[in-house]
Formats: structure tokens, C-alpha cells, sequence
């Protein structure tokens, strides 16, 4: 079947069969191979991408369920050399060890600064929970999100 989507603000097309799964598109068909995946089960959030602005877990969702649709991957989050926030973030408070969890880890985290702005910690480990780490104790990675939503408030003063 043919796909029809935008992924990181390009329009990309193509053919796959009804069974492909979006991880696997993103990665096979498109060399996105930021986009991990660690459980085909939606356990460990180790695929998270964005669709129409809304974290989904890419290796239980079908490429013909994102036809259509707008797509970001962790290699769309940066502006050209310049890393989003939250990625400096967790390069500055070193919320990752071995870097497998990180991409979708950061993916979870902008979604939740999106609906949250200003998280409180039980906001921010209820956001990150459908996302496994298997190096750390979360505290550093927690400690990123905050420090995210910091740079991003005063982004946005900033820009008012």
C-alpha cells in the first residue's frame, strides 16, 4: 500500500505492506534509526515519536494508521544545528547512560512539557512512566525534564 505522510517537516511517501509498523517504517524505508526499538510490546517507550503532536509508541502502531499524518522523530526535534531543549537538557544534566532510552525518553518529555509547562515531579514520572531506562535511577533524567521546562519558560518570556 502506498504512505503519504510528513516526517520532520518533509513530505515522504512510500509502499509497504498493511502490517508495517510505523518503527519500522521510520527506520527501514526512511533511515530514522533514532527511533528504537526495544520491546515490540509498547513496554519501554524506546520508540516514541510524535504524530499530529501526540507521543505514540511507534512499534505498535501500523504506517497506514499515520497516512496522512504529520511525524516527529527524534531527528526532527533539533533546528539545524541547534538541539531542542529538552536534548540539551539531557546532555547537560546527563539524564542518559547508555543513550538506547534517550530518544524516546526525550520524545515523552516534550510531549509532557507541551500539556505541562511547569511540572510538578509526580507530573513528570506519571508522564516518563510507559518509558523504561534500564541504566538509571531516574534522577537525573527527572532532573532534565525540570531544567527543560526551565529553558523553555524563559524561551517563552523571552519571546513575549
Amino acid at each position: 500500500m502506498k504512505i503519504e505522510l510528513v516526517v520532520n517537516g518533509q513530505p515522504r511517501t512510500a509502499q509497504c505492506e498493511e502490517r508495517t509498523l510505523l518503527a519500522d517504517l521510520l527506520r527501514d524505508s526512511f533511515g530514522l534509526t533514532g527511533t528504537h526499538v526495544g520491546c515490540d510490546t509498547s513496554q519501554c517507550g524506546c520508540c516514541t515519536v510524535h504524530v499530529d503532536g501526540q507521543a505514540v509508541k511507534s512499534c505498535t502502531m501500523l504506517a497506514a494508521q499515520a497516512d496522512g499524518c504529520s511525524v516527529v522523530t527524534i531527528e526532527g526535534l533539533a533546528r539545524g544545528e541547534r538541539l531542542h531543549p529538552v536534548q540539551e537538557a539531557f546532555s547537560a544534566c546527563h539524564g542518559l547512560q547508555c543513550g538506547f532510552c534517550t530518544p524516546g525518553m526525550i520524545m515523552a518529555s516534550v510531549d509532557l512539557l507541551r500539556r505541562h509547562p511547569s511540572p510538578s515531579d509526580e507530573q513528570i514520572l506519571e508522564g516518563l512512566a510507559g518509558n523504561l531506562c534500564r541504566c538509571t535511577g531516574y534522577v537525573n533524567i527527572v532532573e532534565a525534564v525540570r531544567t527543560a521546562a526551565g529553558r523553555l519558560a524563559a524561551a517563552e518570556g523571552g519571546a513575549q
